[in-house]
């Protein structure tokens, strides 16, 4: 396991669960059809809480490029690493997409509904407005990243001679799971919040070469790329400045 190897892992089984509960929700005949917001979101967090969980003890557990790009900017992530972590998190996200296909294929087979089966890769607007679309992949990406700067590890110093600590295992996982649960709830009703454009670039792309009917709606891909970088930015210079 490396750092690179583990962030594909990471990012691919918090793309599985997190996109398998919304094809979970939307596609016909499933026994979660229908269940509702709050189960999408919830399970989203725990998502991430399974990702981090996995890939944290090796890699920092990032699975988004806007954490890697926000911990760079801040000094707390070597520049020289940037590209490498971004790189793994696309190929998790693309094989967390695709394992999502296999595993629901004869509920995409049996949905009609176009909009329903693009919703299980990625992100999409309920109202299409694309300056009020951005403006709020922007507050929930800065919410996102201004948190995770303050989050802070989970142990506990025994001995200031040894340094011997007691560490809290996955439930160091926990706080940036809940972190994305309450955007989820607060924040991603608007546009499915993205905040991650891993997440939203690379099971778009699985969404254009899979054998499922419909566009993929790429008029709007641009929305949870740039959005997620404005607000990655904004919380990293806003940390600098009350430094």
């Amino acid at each position: 396991m490396t750092p690179f190897i583990a962030e594909i892992i990471g990012t691919m089984l918090m793309i599985l669960l997190g996109n398998g509960v919304v094809a979970n929700v939307v596609l016909k005949g499933t026994k979660g059809n229908n269940s509702g917001w709050i189960v999408i979101s919830t399970a989203w967090g725990f998502a991430v809480f399974v990702g981090v969980a996995v890939a944290g003890p090796i890699s920092g557990a990032h699975l988004n490029p806007i954490v890697t790009l926000g911990l760079a900017l801040i000094g707390k992530f070597a520049w020289s690493q940037v590209a490498s972590y971004i790189l793994a998190q696309f190929i998790g996200a693309m094989l967390g997409a695709f394992l999502v296909w296999l595993s629901h294929k004869d509920h995409f087979a049996a949905t009609e509904d176009e909009g329903g089966k693009l919703a299980c890769f990625c992100t999409g607007p309920a109202i299409r407005n694309y300056s009020s679309n951005l403006m709020s992949e922007i507050i929930a990406t800065f919410v996102l990243i201004f948190v995770i700067f303050y989050i802070a590890g989970p142990e506990l110093i025994m001995s200031s001679d040894t340094g011997a600590a007691i560490g809290l295992g996955t439930v160091g996982a926990l706080p940036v799971a809940i972190l994305v649960w309450a955007i989820g709830l607060s924040l991603g009703g608007t546009t499915g919040y993205a905040i991650n454009p891993a997440r939203d670039l690379g099971p778009r792309l699985m969404h254009a070469v899979l054998p499922i009917k419909g566009g993929s709606d790429w008029g709007y891909a641009w929305v949870p790329i740039v959005g997620p970088i404005i607000g990655s930015c904004l919380a990293a210079t806003l940390y600098m400045l009350l430094l």
